[in-house]
């Protein structure tokens, strides 16, 4: 089964689609994708993604990405109303980006609310989903901290070095391989993917970013998941199908709420007869 591990549905360019979003997952659908996660980056456009979920094969998460800065936490009450939800089967996107906010004062606001995210994931039973650029030591010192790794999570958009990887790993958390693996610039990080087991790994589209070759210049989207799998099916040696069913294997073990049998189906070619 292919499953788009992390996308943001609220962010994509359906201007080819004729601004239908069932249209741009049926495409998906097309493409072999049967799952999809939409994820959350801020809790204000919450209603707008669980609206997608209505759509069988489409779960969602519910978090405040570290740079939304005006939006992160300091209490899990909205994260643990919204995780209610039958359709929300994971926290985040939460974490730390040192990247691209050097400000003391922002990094600890970032690490009060990647705490909560943390604490409230581990009371409600759900996996995390973890962004992390530039802040390798003090992301996983939270994970170790305040972190549930009877639960784990992910690791999404996977950039970092391989000692990071396997100490996530450590932790029960997924790693998830996203369009960045097939950059020309990315040697280190196809290294990596060699050397860690197939049962560690997830993959994404993060769309509408980071479109993977040979779809680079264009904006991201859902069914270029099946460019990313055939890429570290490559790199691991194994067979496309091979990829496909580790894993899905492994995102069900992790985000075990999510149903193996429920899965997209064509819409927009129903709704024109």
């Amino acid at each position: 089964m292919l499953i788009d591990t992390h996308c943001h549905l609220d962010m994509l360019d359906l201007a080819p689609y004729n601004n239908n979003l069932n249209a741009a997952l049926d495409a998906a659908y097309h493409q072999g994708v049967k799952q999809l996660l939409s994820i959350s980056v801020d809790l204000n456009k919450m209603d707008t993604i669980l609206d997608f979920t209505k759509r069988d094969g489409v779960y969602a998460s519910c978090g405040v990405h570290p740079l939304q800065s005006d939006g992160l936490i300091v209490d899990d009450t909205l994260l643990r109303q919204y995780a209610a939800h039958p359709k929300v089967i994971a926290i985040g996107e939460t974490g730390l980006d040192y990247f691209y906010e050097a400000s003391p004062e922002a990094h600890e606001a970032q690490k009060v609310s990647f705490m909560h995210h943390l604490q409230a994931a581990g009371k409600l039973g759900l996996p995390v989903i973890i962004h992390t650029r530039s802040a390798k030591q003090d992301t996983l010192s939270h994970i170790k901290q305040y972190g549930n790794p009877e639960i784990g999570g992910v690791l999404h958009c996977f950039t970092e070095d391989y000692d990071m990887a396997k100490a996530a790993l450590d932790e029960n958390y997924l790693i998830s391989i996203s369009g960045i693996v097939t950059f020309k610039t990315a040697a280190d990080l196809k290294e990596t993917v060699r050397k860690l087991p197939l049962s560690s790994l997830i993959v994404e589209t993060d769309s509408p970013y980071l479109a993977p070759v040979p779809h680079r210049g264009k904006k991201n989207e859902p069914k270029y998941v099946s460019d990313v799998a055939q890429y570290v099916a490559d790199l691991k040696g194994i067979r496309y199908e091979a990829l496909l069913e580790a894993t899905a294997e492994n995102f069900h073990r992790v985000f075990s709420q999510a149903n193996p049998q429920h899965q997209l189906q064509l819409v927009t070619q129903k709704e024109t007869h």
